[in-house]
């Protein structure tokens, strides 16, 4: 018996362990690793625009990944969220944000909420974020988290990403999480003329593809490839 006595004591040592090392954790740890993570993720690459990189350097990343996972939320890559999703890569996040150009003024639909991190970003930047969330439990969490942290200009519902938020167009930008086959005619229609939208189109891996609305179409740049969970219909 004795073997599988000091088997239980040792993990439960180990879960003490964990335990403390979650409850020493202090919040200037995570402000040093946000500052990092701009400094080598962002910075370090294409990120130019100095109020991006504030946003960035201020949101707290860790409150949008579950908790065994929180120790990773400053790496430079994806994380699971649950139901299939993902949290986007810090640079990702950044580089959207940057590509729409937003401005104080602006009012910006996103498809996609997800765990709800670059709907924290884009409302560090511009007026009025509305967020869309194909996924239920998703759409629960991601509200109830958003309101806890005091964003009081994201406004959040569950619903097709396809069909927009047509009640409240249109908008200065849209953002575009999940990766449709072709980008969907509703979200160009509830685009401001002079509007920008980000989103990654294809499947597989997509092209990050800019639109700009003109007031006789729209003009599009593919500038990178990407991999991003697929977009939902819901007829």
């Amino acid at each position: 018996m004795r073997p599988a006595r000091l088997i239980v004591l040792v993990v439960a040592a180990m879960a003490c362990i964990d335990t403390a090392s979650e409850q020493s954790r202090k919040p200037g740890d995570d402000a040093a690793a946000r500052a990092q993570m701009v400094d080598t993720q962002l910075r370090g690459r294409d990120i130019r625009n100095p109020a991006v990189l504030d946003a960035m350097r201020r949101v707290p990343r860790h409150e949008f990944v579950p908790e065994p996972l929180r120790h990773r939320a400053y790496e430079d890559g994806p994380l699971p969220i649950g139901g299939g999703q993902t949290i986007s890569q810090p640079y990702i996040v950044a580089y959207m944000t940057q590509a729409i150009e937003p401005a104080r003024t602006d009012r910006v639909l996103e498809i996609g909420t997800g765990s709800g991190y670059q709907a924290a970003v884009l409302a560090e930047l511009v007026q009025d974020v509305y967020t869309i969330e194909i996924v239920p439990t998703l759409a629960a969490s991601s509200s109830a988290l958003l309101k806890r942290l005091g964003y009081t200009n994201i406004h959040a519902r569950e619903g097709n990403g396809y069909a927009g938020w047509p009640d409240a167009a249109p908008f200065d930008k849209i953002v575009v999480t999940a990766a449709p086959e072709s980008i969907p005619q509703a979200l160009v229609d509830q685009l401001e003329v002079g509007g920008i939208m980000a989103v990654p189109v294809g499947r597989g891996f997509q092209m990050m593809t800019i639109v700009r609305k003109t007031a006789t179409g729209t003009v599009t740049k593919e500038t990178m490839e990407v991999r991003f969970v697929p977009m939902i219909k819901k007829d």
